[in-house]
């Protein structure tokens, strides 16, 4: 809803440098945004944009010069707080009522197991199956094509998106978000070769998620041979990511698109790992590690470290050894050179 920019900065905890009665009712980038939205400066690479952006407000953590008439917001965090003036003008996605409903909560083409227990207030739409035993938390929303497994435990709040499947007996906390085509404990990797044969291991684990995960589209997480695969309070996964069966996943981490872990790794809290970054099984990773994208991480990693290459390497020297690459051809031809005028 639009706002003057004075009452945003009351709900946002800013002072404002300029006018604050001028009207913004959305977000932008910096570039895009024009005299109603409001916009941010985080990064002082950006700070040449001031000059020219057309905003009608911007978040700031200090004062800036050549601004123009931009109304400024100072404040702590200008990247958090245009998180909730994102809320605040634009909201959360709405869900929609399911189809087929007759005014209740669940569709009448959704297939619901009696013994299965649904809480107040979710929302069921049309081809969700929900199986024997499973028991689904209050104000939660299941999109078409869910399907929950026997004896699944789905907490409260939760969201899923179309064609989620959550495999029999996982468990899902709180506050659950899980976009579409991901699944939730499929079979993990395990065989046993013998004879030249690869026979398949029982997988008799499940998957845990704690509250406040949100799991990307087209994800996959193995359930584990025994025991638990865990998912961490609050971590967060971008799309197309795999976890291998019998991991742990720490609390409030941050994985980009294309990781895979093998199976059985420790991964500790707040680990950021970048896109199409790798981890092999068996091995553990400290609390807070940052790895560059498309590190290779083949063995363990002490809390605090910032990797990259591959295999792993502190990142400055993973930054220079690609330089390095980059240009082998030519080193090659100088080494070629010398080496013939040695020989001469």
């Amino acid at each position: 809803m639009p706002m003057t920019l004075a009452q945003l900065a009351e709900r946002l905890g800013a002072t404002v440098i300029g006018d604050g009665s001028r009207t913004v009712a959305g977000c932008a980038g910096i570039n895009e945004a024009g005299e109603n939205d409001l916009t941010f400066l985080a990064n002082p690479r950006y700070s040449r944009f001031m000059a020219t952006t057309r905003a009608g407000g911007v978040l700031v953590q200090a004062p800036e010069e050549h601004c123009g008439d931009t109304v400024q917001l100072v404040c702590e965090d200008p990247y958090f707080a245009f998180r909730n003036a994102m809320i605040e003008l634009h909201g959360f996605r709405d869900h929609p009522e399911p189809m087929e409903s007759d005014g209740g909560t669940s569709s009448r083409m959704a297939s619901i197991h009696p013994d299965a227990v649904v809480g107040e207030d979710t929302r069921i739409h049309p081809n969700v199956t929900i199986e024997r035993g499973a028991r689904i938390g209050a104000r939660c929303h299941l999109y078409p094509g869910v399907f929950i497994g026997e004896d699944v435990v789905i907490g409260d709040d939760c969201i899923l998106f179309p064609n989620v499947v959550v495999y029999d007996r996982c468990r899902l906390g709180n506050r659950v978000a899980v976009h579409a085509n991901t699944t939730i404990g499929q079979d993990g990797f395990g065989y046993a070769t013998h004879a030249g044969a690869h026979h398949k291991i029982p997988q008799a684990g499940i998957v845990v998620i704690e509250d406040d995960v949100e799991l990307g589209a087209g994800c996959a997480i193995e359930r584990a041979t025994m025991g638990e695969t865990r998912i961490g309070e609050g971590t967060k996964f971008a799309d197309l990511i795999s976890i291998g069966h019998g991991t742990t996943i720490g609390k409030h981490c941050l994985f980009v698109s294309l990781v895979g872990i093998a199976g059985s790794a420790t991964i500790g809290n707040y680990v950021v790992l970048g896109g199409q970054t790798g981890v092999s099984g068996h091995l553990t990773i400290g609390d807070g590690v940052q790895a560059l994208g498309k590190t290779a991480i083949v063995s363990d990693i002490e809390a605090g470290r910032l990797i990259g290459g591959v295999p792993a390497v502190d990142a400055d020297t993973a930054k220079r050894n690609a330089l390095t690459a980059a240009n082998l051809h030519e080193l090659h031809k100088r080494v070629k050179k010398l080496e013939r005028k040695q020989s001469n």
